[in-house]
């Protein structure tokens, strides 16, 4: 009996046709150096936290873990691609893409909440929100003055940027191409879920990805999920500000 074969690559307009195993083993590649660089700036300060070392090192740090991801992903693109972010991811705004912020504010302010619902009233103190907004509080409580402000460019814009980029440009992209486009929307949001590394965060973290991702299948590009993302981790500071 043979065994059973994966369906054909499916053609995607002008993307970039990255290889679901290309995809995944670059991203294993930029993920292991940029933690190895991150980890040695993180030593480098002398703290126990990230909170602790304060949002200078927070930055540089993310640097260290962002740079190896961008250019394992922009590498991918000029191999299978034209070389163009535009082109070969959707890197691009439009007006319509606008609706990513009120998406971004409420799987912030609603979804997110609904999801931990349950969990609250089965595990009270594994999913309590001081344990939830932890991180998130000790960032901005350890960021002062100038701090602040460079806290705010990581937080809601490097990251969004950096992580639409990778999880949903290319990883969801290589996916759904490979296979189905709700199994490859879910595997990209397992993905960038899991690479958090904060069990606690993962629920929440894995909805959000769908939502991210759904916004990417509807329109094809990044804008709309990108807005939604920083949309929602502007409002998650925000929360952490008012506390």
């Amino acid at each position: 009996m043979a065994p059973p074969s994966l369906p054909p690559v499916r053609i995607v307009g002008d993307r970039a046709q990255v290889p679901l195993p290309a995809a995944a083993l670059g991203w294993a590649g930029a993920w292991l150096i940029g933690n190895v660089v991150a980890a040695a700036v993180f030593a480098a300060s002398g703290h126990d936290t990230v909170a602790e070392a304060g949002p200078g090192w927070l930055a540089v740090s993310s640097l260290g873990l962002w740079v190896p991801m961008v250019v394992m992903a922009v590498g991918l693109g000029r191999k299978y691609g034209r070389g163009d972010l535009v082109a070969d991811y959707g890197v691009s705004l439009r007006p319509v893409d606008l609706v990513g912020i009120p998406v971004g504010v409420l799987t912030q302010l609603v979804l997110v909440p609904l999801v931990y619902l349950p969990l609250r009233h089965f595990w009270p103190a594994t999913f309590s929100s001081d344990r939830l907004e932890e991180r998130a509080r000790d960032l901005w409580d350890n960021a002062h003055g100038a701090g602040l402000a460079l806290l705010v460019v990581v937080v809601v814009v490097g990251a969004p940027m950096v992580e639409e980029l990778v999880y949903r440009g290319l990883l969801q992209g290589a996916l759904t191409r490979r296979l189905d486009d709700m199994v490859g929307l879910v595997l990209a949001a397992l993905w960038f879920a899991g690479i958090h590394l904060q069990p606690v965060e993962f629920p929440g973290l894995f909805v959000v990805g769908l939502v991210l991702g759904a916004c990417m299948w509807r329109t094809g590009r990044l804008g709309m999920p990108l807005l939604a993302h920083v949309a929602f981790n502007a409002t998650g500071l925000a929360l952490a500000a008012g506390r």
